[in-house]
């Protein structure tokens, strides 16, 4: 059985483990039959060589810049096929000035709510709210999200802008608050997929730190989402 081709891209912001994060999934890939190869920059992406024979790019780049070249290779290989996936700002907070990589995604971060001001420490659990991932009906009958219920997490809360091209597996609800702005309930995407020419696009918002990724709910998301995600997935 030819085995598939995994390219793991990570770096950017170092508060969200890049190294560390992706390390915990490169044991699902190689035992799922991928041929793993871990790239330390986004240069790869403008390798057209190594991108035509990629099945599946997993990505964690928080923020950063990518160059035209760059994108180009990227969005040229998912729409000839390649999957794209990946978690938290590692995928939804990447190249923030490029609205062609907002394109292909399909969703962007905005923010993460904090706490009420008072209870604020100076430190990143400022941002950390006890919030439900609800399950979509979608969701309830999607392979990547089939059999789950809908889970509690304390962590960021990911307020996600997004257009209405892709398909939304699981979302999360930001409750008005005293000391928030806005006036009604909003809710984001919380796991979702997007495809995009030949390819397929998951992306999963929660994945701030590494025992968020180790929750049994969003690992389960996350890797079920590579096996879908990869060029040699089956029709679902």
């Amino acid at each position: 059985m030819t085995r598939k081709k995994a390219l793991v891209v990570r770096g950017g912001w170092e508060g969200h483990r890049p190294v560390e994060a992706t390390e915990l999934f490169l044991p699902f890939l190689r035992n799922n039959g991928y041929d793993v190869r871990v790239e330390e920059s986004t240069d790869v992406y403008a390798d057209a060589d190594e991108m035509t024979g990629t099945d599946l790019v997993v990505q964690c780049v928080t923020m950063s810049s990518i160059t035209s070249e760059q994108l180009s290779g990227l969005s040229a290989a998912v729409v000839a096929g390649t999957g794209f996936t990946g978690w938290h700002g590692g995928i939804a907070d990447s190249f923030r000035a490029s609205s062609d990589y907002l394109h292909l995604v399909g969703g962007q971060f905005a923010t993460h709510p904090g706490k009420e001001p008072c209870e604020r420490q100076g430190d990143e659990t400022d941002n950390f709210l006890p919030h439900v991932v609800s399950v979509t009906d979608l969701g309830r009958e999607h392979p990547i999200t089939a059999g789950i219920e809908d889970f509690d997490l304390h962590t960021e809360q990911y307020w996600v802008l997004h257009d209405d091209l892709i398909d939304v597996l699981a979302t999360t609800t930001h409750p008005v608050r005293p000391w928030q702005p806005w006036h009604r309930p909003a809710t984001s995407p919380a796991v979702w997929t997007r495809r995009w020419g030949a390819g397929r696009i998951v992306v999963t918002t929660p994945g701030h730190s590494l025992d968020v990724l180790q929750e049994p709910n969003v690992r389960t998301v996350i890797e079920r989402g590579m096996l879908w995600a990869t060029r040699t997935a089956s029709e679902s």
